[in-house]
């Protein structure tokens, strides 16, 4: 299995009426492969990646105390994916609230953690690291009114599956920086995308460590109406961090969502595949 039948999975939607930009890194030899990857596409909470990778450089500094409580304000509270918009409590945690962006993707929490670390510095870490094309635009709101944002935020699947690999080699910023990263984003919870189709062990306590005969995963996954992302890292026998980013005209009804959606885990067994074996390009 090589890399090179991953860009053929991705190119295998090009028929379809979307777009599909995909972006693969092995994390040890720095070899990769893409299709439009360099693309500028709504990418939803994928890009929550960037606000998580800030909080994390900003606690392994000293910036930040794990601890320190923040309190929920009600410009934080939005609806949509997230646990806190349906709990009683209003105080919590940096790190809670790092959990809960990570693990169920919670947009009260993402509000107030962006609150917390100010847009500017999610821009800042994006230059330091050369990932100019990922971009935090705004907050997540129930509603975009003509003087928002359009959209929460974009990026391409190319800086998506870099930040990823930087994580996964130790190179966001710092070690320890990385491995936060990386440990929040194994508590994510949404696997129907990219890992839909692959046997992999979403507990294993080993990780990030390989897990002899058997597959790993971290990732973080974004969802608006027109855009599905998946953003992570399979470890098996080779890491490989990845990015697939699926955008169509909603117009075009459900089957185009469908059809988005069995791109992306086509496209996401391959990378399975590879990690899962010596093979290269």
């Amino acid at each position: 299995m090589t890399l090179a039948r991953v860009a053929a999975a991705a190119r295998s939607a090009a028929a379809l009426p979307l777009s599909l930009s995909v972006a693969a890194i092995d994390v040890d030899d720095g070899r990769s492969t893409g299709v439009d990857d360099t693309a500028v596409l709504p990418v939803a909470s994928a890009a929550k990646l960037l606000l998580l990778a800030e909080v994390a450089r900003g606690l392994d500094a000293g910036e930040l105390d794990p601890g320190r409580t923040v309190a929920v304000t009600d410009d934080d509270v939005v609806h949509g994916t997230g646990l806190l918009v349906r709990l009683s409590r209003r105080d919590w945690t940096v790190e809670d609230l790092c959990w809960l962006t990570a693990s169920v993707s919670d947009n009260t929490a993402t509000n107030a953690l962006l609150r917390l670390v100010g847009p500017e510095t999610t821009a800042r870490l994006a230059r330091s690291l050369s990932l100019e094309a990922l971009t935090l635009h705004d907050r997540v709101r129930d509603v975009r009114g003509p003087g928002d944002p359009p959209v929460f935020a974009t990026g391409t699947a190319r800086a998506l599956a870099e930040l990823v690999a930087h994580a996964a080699r130790g190179s966001l910023v710092s070690p320890g920086a990385s491995r936060r990263l990386l440990g929040w984003m194994r508590s994510n919870t949404d696997h129907t995308l990219a890992p839909a189709l692959v046997s992999h062990d979403p507990y294993a306590a080993c990780f990030p460590e390989p897990l002899p005969g058997g597959l790993l995963l971290a990732n973080k996954t974004g969802t608006d109406p027109g855009v599905r992302a998946d953003a992570g890292v399979f470890i098996g026998a080779r890491r490989v961090a990845y990015a697939v980013v699926a955008h169509w005209d909603t117009a075009l009804g459900d089957s185009t969502e469908r059809a988005a959606v069995r791109a992306v885990r086509d496209v996401g067994r391959t990378l399975a595949e590879y990690a899962a074996g010596p093979g290269g390009d």
